[in-house]
């Protein structure tokens, strides 16, 4: 489980990729501190399993359904990645709770800046946007934020300067696909309520109607 506030941007020293299977070689230091072989790390949201260390780097495996499913299939050496350790008892939740299983892929189709902040939005397939209301939380690349508007296949959300400098979501650019999380209660009240299954469902979330009706309100 992990917060989804970024510790560290750490870097891809190197990738090898076998055919939709990778080994990655993350360079890295804050991250490295207390972590041990099988212990866990989200690189760009991505929960991975430590199973190597060196000085300054780990090395990770991504399986055929990782590789499919996120945008580690895109990384490139150099490329700079979001790195947070799995949350430890005791510890303060700053984000919300991220489990660091990918959803999807979303793509970048709007950049701008908003007063002190930078608004971002991004598509995505509309089966995942019925787990999105406005002020509800996802996590994008692993960092834990708030969404702003939903539609049925688009969402946006609003970085405030602290985020911007701690993350890359600065060096984003149009056309850019990053990894997406909805959050886990909303896709755990879906699954009970039986909206789940649905085909379709308003941009709204989920139906007051079908909380009620269920037993929830």
């Amino acid at each position: 489980m992990f917060t989804g506030i970024i510790e560290e941007v750490g870097y891809v020293a190197r990738v090898r990729t076998v055919g939709q299977t990778q080994v990655l070689v993350i360079g890295c230091h804050k991250v490295l501190e207390g972590t041990k072989l099988g212990d866990s790390i989200a690189v760009n949201g991505v929960c991975l399993t430590v199973t190597k260390m060196d000085h300054g780097f780990f090395y990770a495996d991504v399986m055929p359904e990782t590789y499919q499913r996120t945008c580690l299939q895109f990384l490139r050496s150099d490329d700079p990645v979001h790195l947070e350790r799995a949350v430890a008892l005791g510890d303060r939740m700053g984000g919300h709770f991220v489990q660091g299983h990918v959803d999807g892929i979303a793509k970048l189709i709007k950049k701008q800046p908003a007063e002190n902040a930078v608004l971002f939005q991004f598509e995505i397939e509309p089966s995942w946007t019925k787990f999105m209301i406005p002020k509800g939380s996802i996590a994008i690349n692993g960092t834990s934020l708030t969404l702003v508007e939903v539609t049925d296949t688009t969402f946006s959300v609003s970085l405030i300067p602290h985020t911007m400098r701690e993350t890359q979501f600065g060096s984003l650019v149009t056309g850019d696909r990053v990894n997406i999380e909805c959050d886990m209660m909303a896709k755990y009240i879906a699954k009970w309520t039986g909206v789940y299954s649905e085909p379709t469902i308003t941009s709204d979330g989920v139906q007051l109607t079908t909380l009620q009706r269920t037993g929830f309100l």
